[in-house]
């Protein structure tokens, strides 16, 4: 297990109401600009300092409880917790606490600023070529976490549209005043910004610059993000193209997760912890984050025996999944994909973490599915589907459970094949990535109305439901933004 990241005191600022996370203390608001930060003079100090450019919370709660991979259990059932109530309501949750959308918006800054202070150290530093790849992890790490806020805080990207609506401010310099100004932009400036940091970044990038290569932006890792990130804009060959690299030998089902073989047979408590180890690799990228999210097992508003048909039922295949369906009592159900960790600062104190996946083989080669279908390479997208179930059904048989276009007609009651195809994609990927977040990413970019249930106080049921076009898609920022100029997202 890798050591919980630590960042190093007085690096640098952030964007007001971020936090700097210290060796002495575990969060404190800077009161000054800071006059005195650690001098990067080093090749390894520089690897260090990018090693921290990753987000320090996690999107596990606002993404899962959002979106459609969540259920009402009805009153009475489950544990109940503000934030997941406030997430599957669509309601702002005030503050910055763990686990909040603040927390993931500070995270994510706070990433950007050990970037930009790496990308700033190397550029005054003349380190040489052995600076490179950690230039280009730094460029990437820069992307991604842009990227994410993109998703969660601005409206999505329409493919062919203007998309001059507000995005996220890019950062890409380190701070020097106590109350720096930022300007949103737009979300067609911030994709361009995004795209740049990756094109330049990713050549640089090595695999063999690590320790533990898979909490870094590995090749393979930025592949993976660029295959993600272009499906956003629609450019499906440029999916189809970085996807690809992902896996340069083509052993695609010897590097998906082993669902159906190892972790069907590991027990429970084994597959709990094998679940994100590094040696997993399906895991292209895991991130470390302060997180709670683990600590309740079965929320009011979460995974429920309805949700637990995606797995026991009959799909598109003709099978069912033999992904793990665990619960204990009646509706209590958990994927037991998370095994919390704590971090100790001293003695009997310190605070909780996760280990999450954050890019995957299973989800670029679901992408790269998707971008086939685009193109209308209907042949590939099946193989790519097919490849993925075959290490996710029972007694997989190539000529009885494969995934057909007929097959997709008569379950889905789609006509046209493109649309059909996207469907079966988005239907296994909404399984498969339960209680990961990647559910939400999907609905976000494919501007999917969202629908949940409610149960009232009488037991009376309803049907709820977000527009593609509801201001609430986007997360609030923190109303400490504003002392930087930045607005607020906008509210019914």
């Amino acid at each position: 297990m890798k050591a919980m990241k630590i960042k190093i005191k007085q690096m640098w600022l952030m964007l007001p109401g971020v936090i700097l996370l210290g060796i002495s203390s575990c969060k404190k608001f800077l009161d000054k600009a800071p006059d005195n930060r650690a001098e990067i003079n080093t090749v390894k100090k520089v690897a260090q300092l990018v090693s921290t450019a990753y987000p320090t919370y996690d999107y596990l709660t606002m993404a899962e409880k959002a979106s459609d991979n969540s259920e009402d259990k009805g009153p009475g059932v489950g544990e109940i917790n503000d934030l997941m109530t406030y997430y599957y309501t669509w309601q702002d949750a005030a503050g910055s606490g763990t686990n909040s959308a603040g927390s993931y918006w500070n995270g994510c800054y706070e990433a950007i600023a050990a970037a930009n202070q790496a990308l700033s150290a190397i550029e005054e530093g003349h380190f040489g070529n052995d600076v490179l790849p950690y230039k280009g992890e730094a460029l990437v790490a820069r992307a991604y976490a842009h990227h994410m806020l993109a998703i969660f805080f601005a409206t999505a990207y329409q493919i062919g549209g203007a998309n001059d609506k507000p995005g996220i401010p890019y950062v890409t310099k380190p701070e020097t005043k106590l109350l720096q100004e930022y300007d949103r932009g737009t979300v067609a400036s911030t994709y361009e910004s995004i795209e740049k940091d990756l094109e330049e970044g990713l050549p640089l990038l090595s695999a063999s610059a690590y320790d533990v290569p898979k909490y870094h932006f590995t090749p393979a890792a930025a592949e993976a993000f660029a295959a993600r990130f272009y499906l956003f804009k629609g450019e499906w060959q440029k999916v189809i193209d970085h996807a690809t690299k992902v896996v340069p030998g083509g052993d695609w089902v010897g590097n998906l997760r082993p669902i159906n073989t190892t972790f069907r047979n590991m027990t429970s408590a084994e597959f709990r912890t094998a679940f994100t180890k590094s040696d997993v690799k399906a895991s292209l990228l895991l991130d470390n984050c302060y997180s709670t999210y683990h600590y309740i097992s079965s929320p009011r508003y979460g995974y429920g025996a309805k949700l637990s048909k995606m797995f026991s039922d009959v799909n598109v295949t003709g099978k069912g999944l033999a992904n793990k369906v665990l619960y204990y009592d009646q509706e209590n159900y958990t994927t037991y994909k998370y095994s919390g960790y704590f971090f100790y600062t001293g003695p009997g104190i310190g605070y909780p973490y996760l280990t999450i996946p954050l890019l995957t083989v299973d989800e670029t080669l679901m992408n790269r599915a998707e971008a086939y279908a685009q193109l209308g390479k209907f042949d590939l997208a099946l193989k790519d589907i097919n490849t993925f179930y075959s290490v996710r059904l029972m007694n997989y048989n190539p000529t009885t459970d494969a995934v057909t276009l007929p097959k997709i007609k008569a379950y889905f009651s789609i006509d046209d094949p493109k649309e059909g195809i996207i469907a079966t994609i988005l239907a296994a990927k909404k399984a498969e990535f339960l209680e990961e977040g990647i559910r939400w990413i999907d609905l976000v970019r494919t501007h999917t109305t969202v629908k949940k249930n409610l149960i009232n106080a009488e037991g009376v049921e309803s049907t709820i439901e977000l527009g593609p076009d509801d201001p609430r898609r986007m997360f609030q920022l923190p109303v400490e933004a504003t002392l930087a100029g930045v607005e607020l997202n906008p509210r019914p």
